[in-house]
């Protein structure tokens, strides 16, 4: 190869958000160069992500004009804070919230899921909704789950992800009447005692509000961001508003507001009508100056597919399914930002 030096190289790139150069940023940890071929190490904390492919073309451009080839390796930092993993072999928690309910929050946790698995992320989600697990229908995940010798719980296997659920937990159909302590308890079975493997993102669906559940969560597991969800419907709003406060006040990283029922498209004029009202999540994520991840319009695959289920973000053949592909490349770029940012100080 020619006498290059490897440093100035890798200060030529910027990163697409941050405008600083991944060098200074921190991005790249490690690299080697043998044979015309460089050994990239980077620490993006987000795999998958839309961005890092952005990162690695920019790179790899970088040494093409020394005719220098890129082989990419992640690191996965030990560190603590979200740099860290939150749980054994877990990289990335993502809470979705909302601020109350019926606003499709299990929807919105469960496409998110699946399409960040059909990236190719390894993923999971858990159920921490103890007053209305719906993720077992959602994924059509009805067996109970095994239980390792060191009597850890082994997480569902359903459409290439892992799935545990409050409702693995208890018995029969009754209703769920459950004090503060006692919800602490499961959670943290759920969260401490489970089998979970190696996962690049957990999706833990929280119940709607901002009770136990959030409060254990948020005090027990490094949270990489939260994805809060509501209707364009003012109320909705209104809700969503004080759920944010609580990740605030935690110090949980917001990753943005996505707008579920945002439009509802006749099938037979093809004619839209807001239902809901409309542009109520955006003008919520311009208040708080936090990114607006998207908006899923209202449509009855959703809930038909929901209550097979099989995720319609499982496919990319409709326009839902599209919208949810978008949201979840939005959330997953946001959480390598906030790696990023981590990585650089900020």
């Amino acid at each position: 190869m020619t006498d290059v030096d490897v440093d100035e190289i890798l200060r030529t790139v910027e990163d697409p958000e941050l405008g600083t150069d991944v060098v200074s940023l921190g991005v790249v940890s490690d690299v080697t160069v043998e044979d015309d071929t460089a050994e990239v190490s980077l620490a993006h904390g987000a795999p998958h992500a839309p961005v890092v492919a952005e990162l690695r073309s920019r790179i790899e451009g970088a040494f093409e004009e020394h005719g220098i080839d890129v082989r990419f390796s992640t690191q996965h930092d030990d560190a603590d804070g979200v740099s860290g993993q939150p749980l054994p072999g877990v990289e990335n928690v993502i809470a979705v919230a909302s601020g109350k309910g019926g606003v499709g929050k299990s929807t919105v946790a469960v496409n998110l899921a699946a399409s960040m698995s059909r990236r190719g992320a390894r993923v999971g989600i858990l159920d921490a909704d103890v007053y209305g697990p719906n993720i077992p229908r959602m994924m059509n995940a009805r067996e109970r789950p095994a239980v390792t010798d060191d009597e850890q719980l082994v997480p569902v296997d359903r459409h290439g992800m892992s799935v545990m659920s409050m409702e693995f937990l208890t018995e029969g159909g009754g209703p769920v009447i459950w004090r503060g302590p006692m919800v602490d308890k499961v959670l943290t079975q759920l969260l401490d005692d489970v089998a979970w493997g190696d996962l690049d993102y957990l999706v833990v669906d929280l119940p709607p509000g901002t009770g136990d559940t959030q409060l254990t969560l948020l005090q027990r597991v490094p949270v990489a961001g939260a994805v809060v969800v509501t209707t364009p419907q003012a109320v909705a709003v209104d809700d969503a508003d004080r759920g944010m406060r609580m990740f605030t006040e935690y110090d949980t990283t917001v990753l943005g507001i996505v707008e579920n029922m945002s439009g509802f498209v006749c099938p037979d004029c093809g004619s839209e009508h807001d239902i809901f009202n409309s542009g109520g999540g955006r003008a919520l994520a311009e208040r708080f100056e936090l990114p607006f991840l998207g908006s899923i319009p209202l449509t009855s695959e959703i809930r038909t597919r929901g209550d097979d289920g099989r995720p319609v973000a499982l496919d990319d053949t409709t326009e839902t399914s599209r919208a949810f592909h978008a949201l979840a490349g939005a959330v997953m770029d946001n959480v390598s930002l906030v790696h990023r940012r981590t990585q650089a100080g900020e």
